[in-house]
């Protein structure tokens, strides 16, 4: 199969033709390129109409505008690349003529005014290019010949020497032109091509322009989309969670109703029905009340407690994480080791405890949620043995580990 495009063998970049590698060569200084099958991808976005020379580039589209579908065109542009370097010079037809006329007669250097070639050559253009001006211009003497120049001073040959049959006739001489007349001339064509390279700046600037405006409104775009897709994720996680404490306030009513029914079978009594239950509410309130619910409630007083002090903290992100990560390892140690009374006690003025965790608003409240009492000099908080609770340490575990791992948390 013959190349379809040449790849970069520094850097691995596929181009779809001579031109542009060596366009590439000039920006890069890479000078290793070989044949490649692998065809440079056209992939035009659907919504948009961009096209895309490659996967990288179609990701990074859609990574700014959200844009998922991309049209493959590549079959319907890709051909056999061609390496021969195309000629961009344009022959005029009096070098097409010449060019025939040269197949049968000797050529030789045209014969052309001298005083006007030195006067061109004193003006600083080369000799080759005052002597083809001379001889292309059509008009006489020197101010046609500068025209002649300017006109076609990005053309490929300007700097070879023209040749001519030596059979043709020389021009007439053409009257010369002044030391002043010189001069302006070098003026006036100075003052064009500073014309043409100002208007090309221009031009340059205001295409600069449009892509730098192009490419803000990607970048707004993308950011929009960014943001509504992350609120979008934050109304998800609500309503997620939302659901989540739902079903567990069910399952924890469905345990209560189990509960009873249990203990109504143990002690022989008929199911309850829905006539009877009504006078008994009281009774069953009561029973509620007796129920193992009350770690839920701390639980929940936990929860709200580390709340509050992300929020009455919300500007020191870092030492809120720190305190949580503090409290959590009170906990743990207590947990592992509930017979060490060093583990069950905390001096308040201690100052890495104070930096740490006295410092900020609810960390103190939440070691006695998890059952530390202010002794009453009101030095150390202290857990006495019998006041350990595992169960209480363990959630409040839990609640410690889910505030440090959840992003969100205290801001639902």
């Amino acid at each position: 199969m013959s190349g379809v495009s040449l790849r970069c063998g520094d850097c691995g970049t596929l181009l779809k033709s001579v031109e542009e590698a060596q366009e590439h060569a000039e920006l890069t200084s890479h000078s290793n390129f070989a044949e490649s099958t692998e065809p440079v991808l056209n992939l035009v976005c659907s919504s948009c109409g961009k096209p895309c020379r490659s996967k990288t580039e179609s990701d990074l589209h859609t990574k700014r505008t959200g844009h998922t579908e991309f049209a493959d065109k590549t079959s319907e542009v890709t051909k056999p690349i061609n390496l021969e370097s195309p000629n961009t010079s344009i022959p005029s037809p009096m070098d097409v003529d010449a060019a025939a006329t040269a197949q049968s007669q000797d050529m030789v250097v045209p014969e052309v005014d001298q005083k006007v070639l030195e006067e061109l050559e004193g003006m600083g253009f080369s000799k080759a290019r005052a002597t083809r001006a001379l001889h292309f211009s059509g008009t006489p003497g020197l101010e046609g010949a500068v025209n002649w120049i300017v006109e076609h001073e990005n053309d490929a040959d300007i700097d070879q020497m023209p040749m001519v049959p030596a059979s043709s006739t020389n021009e007439p001489p053409k009257p010369s032109l002044t030391e002043e007349e010189k001069k302006m001339k070098f003026l006036e064509l100075r003052e064009r091509a500073r014309k043409k390279k100002e208007e090309e700046e221009r031009r340059l600037e205001r295409e600069k322009e449009k892509e730098r405006i192009r490419i803000g409104k990607e970048l707004l775009e993308a950011k929009r989309i960014e943001e509504d897709n992350e609120r979008k994720r934050l109304i998800a996680f609500r309503k997620a969670q939302k659901e989540e404490e739902r079903r567990a306030l069910e399952r924890i009513r469905q345990k209560v109703e189990e509960d009873k029914a249990e203990r109504r079978r143990k002690l022989g009594l008929p199911a309850e029905v829905p006539a009877a239950a009504k006078p008994s509410e009281p009774i069953v309130e009561e029973k509620k009340m007796g129920l193992p619910v009350k770690p839920i409630t701390k639980v929940e007083q936990m929860r709200e407690c580390l709340r509050s002090l992300k929020k009455n903290h919300k500007d020191e992100e870092a030492r809120v994480k720190k305190a949580f990560q503090t409290l959590f390892t009170y906990a743990g140690n207590v947990v592992k080791n509930p017979d060490e009374e060093k583990f069950r006690k905390v001096r308040l003025s201690n100052q890495a405890f104070q930096d740490r965790v006295g410092g900020l608003k609810g960390g103190i409240e939440f070691l006695e949620l998890c059952g530390f009492e202010k002794t009453e000099d009101g030095e150390f908080l202290f857990m006495p043995r019998e006041k350990v609770d595992i169960a209480v340490l363990n959630s409040a575990g839990k609640e410690l580990q889910s505030a440090i791992e959840n992003p969100h948390f205290g801001v639902l």
